[in-house]
């Protein structure tokens, strides 16, 4: 494993997974296979792209905080009540 650079993406984790298929332009499927191509020599481990595209799309929205505000107030939505925003029980109703 190389330690000279560092990618967003780091070592990927074992996942349960779903088949997605979609269509990209070329030059960013190229941009694709030069990035798994890094992510090997960075890691020691080679992986093709079907691989790393979920890992980078998660990566992606969970650094979108757009994403997460809508998220985390539909959350909020849902919470049970006697739960406050901060997420202390209160044992009233918030209001």
């Amino acid at each position: 494993m190389s330690t000279t650079r560092k990618l967003r993406l780091g070592p990927l984790p074992k996942l349960e997974s779903t088949k997605v298929t979609f269509t990209c332009p070329a030059s960013l499927k190229a941009d694709l296979d030069r990035y798994a191509a890094m992510h090997a020599q960075t890691y020691g481990k080679a992986v093709d792209v079907a691989t790393l595209i979920p890992h980078m799309l998660e990566a992606f929205m969970a650094g979108d905080r757009g994403f997460r505000k809508a998220n985390a107030i539909e959350l909020i939505g849902r919470k049970p009540s006697g739960v406050n925003q901060r997420g202390s029980n209160t044992g009233q109703p918030s209001s």
